[in-house]
């Protein structure tokens, strides 16, 4: 099969991936082969290109938000999911079970937790592996380029906004409007909330307007929120997006990485009770309940499709905030 691997990590614009043949994978016990359709380019497989994610495996194929189907077992193939479900892999691909934090219901911060294209290959490639435990049930009609982006933009999104305790009808405050930002946006709006979209794109600013926010600029909101989500990756915005919080509210950064905060002014920043969280993954019951919301009342995914061939690019165009909405690989 073919596959794309980070070989040399570094600027996107020096090409750090390189396109491989490697032999189909095994599935191993309690695992599923997967023949992929399609895969969503997120900003963590940027983060692993560039290094701003240590590489825990030599050339390790990136993506996790891959839709495919089931074409082997390396159990019994009663099991579920059967030969030829469709199935989505995302970036939790396993855990302990048996940590106080699993135990609790917290299986995101479990310290043996694995990732779907950074522990292991993922669907940068015409095959990969998953345990069956950890993948999810997907429609057959939808677009797998539609369905991709639900698998990690869509399922953070949603923890992220649990994670900013936004109160039913208030102020939402979005800093970067990309792939993820896109659907929260839509799911808080749905939700009665007032958003404002604060992003550099004038393209994502367009896009945010077109979606519904209430405002859009390069600037600040133009009201107290309630409630914000950080999805760029740059600390010099917390200050800025917690000085934009009302009393009591809420500052939540969804990313995996980010850029070094600036010093906090304690007054200024923090007192009134506000709040600043990190999100960190998300469980399986996140991802359950936000694909039974999305097949439900299907949000507008707006895509960039790529052929599987232009991997590369759709790095460097991501890199470069030249993607609208959500970059796709489309592999088969």
């Amino acid at each position: 099969m073919r596959a794309w691997v980070v070989e040399n990590p570094g600027p996107a614009a020096t090409w750090p991936l390189a396109l491989v043949e490697r032999p189909v994978p095994a599935p191993g016990p309690d695992e599923v082969l997967v023949r992929v359709e399609a895969c969503g380019v997120c900003r963590t497989d940027l983060h692993l290109a560039e290094g701003d994610l240590p590489p825990r495996r030599p050339l390790t194929s990136p993506g996790h938000q891959v839709v495919g189907r089931v074409v082997g077992r390396g159990d019994d193939e009663s099991s579920w999911p059967a030969e030829g479900a469709r199935v989505g892999v995302a970036w939790l691909r396993s855990t302990c079970g048996v940590c106080p934090y699993c135990r609790r219901g917290l299986e995101n911060l479990c310290p043996s937790s694995t990732y779907t294209g950074w522990d292991a290959d993922g669907g940068y490639a015409e095959y990969l592996t998953a345990p069956a435990a950890y993948v999810y049930a997907l429609p057959d009609d939808p677009p797998a380029e539609h369905l991709a982006p639900l698998l990690c933009a869509g399922i953070i999104g949603y923890r992220a906004l649990l994670r900013s305790d936004l109160p039913k009808g208030g102020r939402l405050g979005i800093y970067g409007f990309g792939a993820s930002a896109h659907l929260t946006a839509q799911a808080a709006i749905a939700q009665g909330a007032v958003v404002h979209v604060v992003t550099r794109s004038r393209a994502a600013r367009e896009l945010a307007l077109e979606l519904g926010a209430a405002s859009a600029s390069d600037d600040r909101p133009p009201e107290p929120l309630d409630s914000a989500i950080l999805f760029a990756p740059v600390g010099t915005l917390v200050p800025d997006a917690l000085e934009a919080l009302d009393r009591g509210g809420t500052l939540a950064v969804a990313g995996i990485h980010l850029t070094d905060i600036p010093t906090l002014n304690y007054e200024r920043d923090l007192f009134q009770e506000r709040t600043l969280r990190s999100v960190t993954a998300n469980t399986r019951a996140d991802g359950r309940a936000y694909l039974q919301q999305a097949f439900t009342y299907p949000p507008d995914v707006h895509t960039s499709p790529y052929p599987f061939e232009d991997a590369g690019r759709a790095l460097a165009d991501l890199a470069n905030e030249q993607v609208r909405g959500a970059a796709v690989l489309l592999v088969q």
